[in-house]
């Protein structure tokens, strides 16, 4: 399915604060991080002392690195972006309430995390708040990492990605991997109406197998008949049922998680 054929979210990413970000998909009840969560937490409980840093590949306002570190669900961040009083304060007053939001919700194992997105306001706003250690405005399918990422990068011991595989290509893990210097779990939650083989080509050639979860997740409602039409029709030509998934009316995401000895542990399990 061509990305152009999805419904664009594109403004939401380039506003100073995620308030439009949420206002925007709640609708539409995207919730792909929430289904994100016990995954990432678990990979990143495994991972070794002096590796134990958490890259996320398109990470937007830092939604991601706020449901791993803290005492939060994607709910909580609904109602905490589209309140009332939310709607009331400016960008500063909301940074400055966000800081103390989030340190008193930090996890006693919380662990640093590597913001990547090509929206610089949103990555902005998640270094602002303390979601981010650090925070690159890059896009890497057009260069290479610049030269902060490539020194913290041999840090990483996992990457992630919850949305973005659709926009991106191998161009993007192989300069991540090669930064890197050796081969870490990459975790990412794929659209069915996305090929993924290009990606997972790139993986296993740097010493990577990639499995997938047998089950998938809602990733949000669909905007228009169109949009379901379209997606529909992706998902067939992909080989995959669109009984009870995108035929009900949602998208559908399956966790595809690269593993340098895939099969030494189950995969684990997306909230449902």
């Amino acid at each position: 399915m061509s990305t152009t054929a999805m419904t664009s979210f594109d403004e939401v990413y380039g506003l100073p604060d995620p308030r439009g970000y949420f206002t925007r998909l709640q609708p539409y009840a995207y919730q792909t991080p929430a289904h994100a969560q016990p995954v990432f937490r678990a990979l990143a409980g495994e991972l070794p002392a002096g590796r134990r840093t958490v890259l996320d590949v398109c990470c937007s306002y830092g939604i991601n690195a706020a449901l791993l570190n803290h005492e939060l669900t994607l709910d909580d961040l609904y109602a905490h972006y589209t309140s009332e009083a939310a709607a009331r304060l400016s960008t500063a007053e909301l940074i400055d309430r966000d800081r103390e939001f989030y340190a008193e919700r930090r996890r006693p194992d919380a662990v640093p995390v590597i913001g990547l997105d090509v929206s610089g306001p949103a990555v902005s706003y998640a270094l602002a708040v303390g979601l981010l250690e650090e925070g690159y405005a890059q896009d890497l399918e057009a260069s290479e990492p610049e030269e902060g990422l490539r020194r913290s990068a041999p840090g990483v011991g996992l990457i992630t990605v919850t949305g973005g595989t659709s926009f991106l290509t191998g161009r993007t893990f192989a300069r991540l991997l090669t930064a890197v210097g050796r081969p870490v779990p990459v975790a990412a939650f794929v659209l069915r109406t996305h090929d993924y083989r290009d990606i997972a080509r790139c993986l296993e050639s740097y010493g990577l197998r990639v499995e997938r979860a047998g089950s998938t997740s809602p990733q949000r409602r669909f905007t228009d008949p169109e949009e379901q039409r379209l997606a529909t029709a992706a998902v067939t030509a992909l080989g995959e049922d669109p009984a009870g998934k995108e035929a009900a009316g949602w998208f559908h995401t399956r966790l595809h998680l690269a593993r340098p000895r895939p099969g030494a542990q189950p995969l684990p399990e997306a909230r449902s």
